[in-house]
C-alpha cells in the first residue's frame, strides 16, 4: 500500500466520522423532584412533522413512541412485557411531549428522549432524571370549624412566582392566581365563579393560601387546590384536597354580642321585679305589726286585737266603777 492509498483511507475514515456525528446535538439532562400523585409532563421543545420519530425510554425500556404523528404507542402497546404505567402515560401527537399522571415512587428513574428527523437528518437526545418522593402530594386534609369562625387552607409546597394556583369548591372555580398579581380573582370575579361566599374569601398572593371568613354551614364541602409549575423542559401539576365541615352551633361575634345584651336586659328586669316584690312585702309586714285599735281611740272598751282577728272586749274597771258611782 503506497502513501497515496493510505491517505485516501484516512480521508474516508475522517469523512465517515464527520457525517456520523454531524447534526447530532449534545446530550442535555434535567433533574426534577416530584411527589407521589403529581402529574408530570416532559417537554420535547419541538413540533413534529410526518417524518419525525420520537421515542421515550425508561431505564433503557421503550415506553412511548410516535412516528409522524400517526403511529403512536405507550406502555404495553410498545412493549408487551411492560405494564408499569397501566394507562397513566399520555403522548402529545403534536409535540411528542410525555405526560405521566398520578406518578408513583416506582416511576423514579432516568427518562430518555430520542428525536430523529429525516428531513434535516438530525438526531436529538435528552434525559430527565425524575425522583419521586414517598410523601403524597394529593393528601387529604380535614378541617372542622364552627359557624362564624374563619378557616385558612394552606398549600403543602412553597409557591414559585410563576406558579398558577387555582382553588375549586365542589368543582367550581372560586379563586385563582396566574403569576401576575393583577390577574388574581376570588368568588364571582372568576369565570364561572360562585357568589355564595360574597366577599368572604381572601387569597394570599405570596403563599397561595385561601382564607374563608365568617363561615357558614353552606361552606361545607370539598376544596381542591391545583398548582401548575412550568419550566422550559418540564411542567408539574399538583393537586391537594381539603374537606371543610362547618357546624351550625357556632355564632358570629355580632350574634354573641346581641345575645349578651338581651341577657343583661332580662337580668335587669328580673332584679327590678324582685325589688318591687320585696318592697311591697316589707310594707305589708309593717302594717300588720301596728295595733288596729287603741285604748284611747275606743274609749277603753277595746284594748287590742286577738290572734284570730276578733276584737277582745275588755271591761274597764274604771268605767264600771264610774257607772256604779252614778
Amino acid at each position: 500500500m503506497d502513501f497515496r492509498e493510505s491517505g485516501e483511507i484516512m480521508l474516508g475514515f475522517s469523512l465517515t466520522l464527520y457525517f456520523l456525528f454531524h447534526g447530532v446535538s449534545g446530550v442535555d439532562e434535567e433533574y426534577l423532584s416530584v411527589k407521589e400523585g403529581d402529574s408530570v409532563t416532559l417537554h420535547t421543545g419541538v413540533e413534529i412533522n410526518q417524518k419525525d420519530t420520537i421515542r421515550w425510554f425508561l431505564k433503557n425500556t421503550r415506553i412511548a413512541q410516535i412516528i409522524g404523528n400517526i403511529s403512536i404507542c405507550t406502555d404495553v402497546q410498545c412493549n408487551k412485557d411492560t405494564e408499569t404505567f397501566r394507562g397513566r402515560l399520555k403522548l402529545d401527537n403534536k409535540t411528542g411531549s410525555l405526560t405521566i399522571t398520578n406518578i408513583r415512587n416506582t416511576d423514579s428513574g432516568l427518562y430518555e428522549l430520542q428525536i430523529t428527523s429525516r428531513i434535516s437528518n438530525t438526531h436529538s437526545h435528552k434525559t430527565f432524571n425524575v425522583i419521586v418522593s414517598d410523601d403524597p402530594a394529593a393528601e387529604h386534609e380535614m378541617k372542622m370549624v364552627k359557624g362564624g369562625e374563619s378557616v385558612t387552607l394552606y398549600p403543602g409546597v412553597v409557591k414559585n412566582p410563576n406558579d398558577v394556583i387555582t382553588w375549586y369548591f365542589n368543582e367550581i372555580l372560586i379563586a385563582e392566581i396566574t403569576g401576575d398579581q393583577s390577574q388574581i380573582c376570588t368568588d364571582d370575579q372568576c369565570i364561572d365563579g360562585d357568589e355564595g361566599f360574597r366577599d368572604r374569601l381572601k387569597l394570599d398572593h405570596q403563599t397561595g393560601s385561601l382564607t374563608i371568613t365568617n363561615t357558614r354551614t353552606t361552606d361545607t364541602g370539598l376544596y381542591k387546590l391545583q398548582i401548575n409549575s412550568s419550566r422550559i423542559s418540564f411542567s408539574i401539576r399538583r393537586i391537594e384536597n381539603f374537606t371543610v365541615t362547618v357546624s351550625g352551633s357556632g355564632l358570629s361575634s355580632g350574634a354573641v354580642a346581641g345575645i349578651c345584651v338581651v341577657v343583661l336586659v332580662v337580668v335587669a328586669a328580673a332584679a327590678a321585679a324582685a325589688g318591687m316584690i320585696y318592697y311591697r312585702k316589707h310594707q305589708a309586714m309593717s302594717c300588720s305589726e301596728k295595733p288596729q285599735l287603741s285604748n284611747q281611740s275606743n274609749g277603753g272598751l277595746y284594748s287590742s286585737v286577738s290572734q284570730n282577728g276578733d276584737p277582745a272586749i275588755v271591761t274597764s274597771q274604771r268605767i264600771m266603777t264610774g257607772i256604779i258611782k252614778d
